[in-house]
This record gives C-alpha cells, sequence and structure tokens, in this order.
C-alpha cells in the first residue's frame, strides 16, 4: 500500500500590497497596535492572504522523500541530502507536483491536515488554476484514505491540549522538527530574509516526525475496528 506523509508551510501576502479596502477588512477588529501587527504577522494562515513556499513528502514503506519549495537565496534546480530530493520550483509547479506525487498513493498522513493543509492546498490550486487529483477532505470518521494524526491522537478533538506535533513528537521520544532552532512562526521572517531553503529543509523534518508518529499510531494506538462500514 503507497501511503505517502505530507506538510506545507507558507507565508503571508504584503499587507502594503493590499487595497485601503482590504487593509481596512483586515484590521477592522484590531483595537491595539499589538493586535494589528498580529493580523499582519497571521496573514500566511489563510490561503486568500497567503501563499504556499514548500511542500514536503515522503513515501512511509521507502522512506524516500521529496520536497517542492520556492527559492529566493540563489538555489536553483534540484539537489538530494540522505533520502530526500529537494526541488526548486514556483508555487504553481508546487501544487502540480503534488498532485501528481499524491495521485496514485491509497492513504495520505498529516498532522491536523484536515484544519490546514488539505483546505489551503486546495484553495490555493484553484488560484492558480492547478487540477486536484485526490480527494483531500473524504469521510472524517474513517483513516482508510486520510490519517489526520491530530483527530486521531485527540480522539477528533475530545482531549485538545499541548496536542502540537512537538509536544507529541517530545512524549513519543522522537526527535522534534524544531531541535534544529526553527518553528512555524519563523517561516514568514525566513522567507523575507531568503533563507528559503531553511525553510524546505524545516518542512521535511515536520514530515519525518509526523511520519515517526505515524509509525507508533499505528502500532499502539490504531484499532481495528471489525465489521464497521460507511453510512
Amino acid at each position: 500500500m503507497n501511503k505517502i506523509v505530507f506538510d506545507i508551510e507558507t507565508v503571508g501576502d504584503d499587507f502594503d500590497s493590499y487595497d485601503a479596502q482590504t487593509q481596512e477588512i483586515l484590521l477592522k477588529r484590531a483595537k491595539t497596535d499589538e493586535e494589528k501587527q498580529e493580523i499582519r504577522d497571521g496573514l500566511g494562515l489563510s490561503p486568500v492572504s497567503g501563499k504556499i513556499v514548500a511542500i514536503g513528502m515522503v513515501d512511509v514503506t521507502s522512506d524516500e522523500g521529496v520536497v517542492f519549495f520556492q527559492s529566493t537565496d540563489g538555489t536553483t534546480g534540484c539537489f538530494r541530502e540522505g533520502k530526500d530530493e529537494y526541488n526548486v520550483c514556483s508555487e504553481k509547479d508546487i501544487l502540480e507536483n503534488f498532485w501528481d506525487k499524491i495521485s496514485d498513493c491509497s492513504q495520505f498522513i498529516t498532522y491536523n491536515g484536515r484544519g490546514f493543509d488539505c483546505p489551503y492546498i486546495m484553495m490555493r490550486s484553484a488560484a492558480l488554476k492547478v487540477k486536484p487529483t485526490k480527494d483531500l477532505m473524504p469521510y472524517r470518521y474513517d483513516a482508510k484514505a486520510h490519517v489526520d494524526l491530530y483527530d486521531q491522537l485527540t480522539c477528533y478533538g475530545a482531549m485538545r491540549r499541548h496536542f502540537s506535533l512537538h509536544m507529541v513528537s517530545q512524549a513519543f521520544g522522537i526527535k522534534s522538527s524544531k531541535e534544529e532552532g526553527i518553528s512555524g512562526a519563523m517561516v514568514g521572517d525566513l522567507f523575507r530574509d531568503q533563507r528559503t531553503t531553511d525553510i524546505a529543509r524545516y518542512c521535511q523534518r515536520d514530515v519525518r516526525a509526523t511520519k515517526q508518529v505515524y509509525l507508533r499510531w499505528e502500532r499502539y494506538i490504531k484499532i481495528q475496528k471489525p465489521g464497521f462500514s460507511r453510512r
């Protein structure tokens, strides 16, 4: 069975590039300078005010990985580090490559993919007129097609406290992607500082940590439910 783990990294648009009406809409609920800055810093969290700068993927069985990312630091073409291949391309090419890679997989694995990665990819694909090849949002309560580990480990939101990938990785004794000193909150600044290869590597560390959490879930937490049928 071809199982693929994936994760994305995003950055926000330049707030000052928006027209006055758009800026007013974005800031209308902000009452303080701190709240206004928080909105500016959070533009990358929405696909209507941000873009995808990296998608990392790894095949669970072969352990071969690939990252498609935008580069502003002078990196061109592709290069390889261990089992991971890094490819520089535009956002549209990132999405086209993603859909091609995932088209024939039988199962895909994410961490909070239903809440972020999947709808973000779908919206950015529509914005750039890239045709999807797979349903990224199948029936939530059947993990045959999509294993969202956040859903699984929190029992579909019954438990919510301290379930970030970093915290779960630490609890399971898995190397966290943040041990190299980079976190998701830093991606926007890294992009502005033209450290895009660092973003790509961070993204793939997230993917590989997610894979290890998946293997732990599959072996020690997942329970087969005989006679389960979707209704």
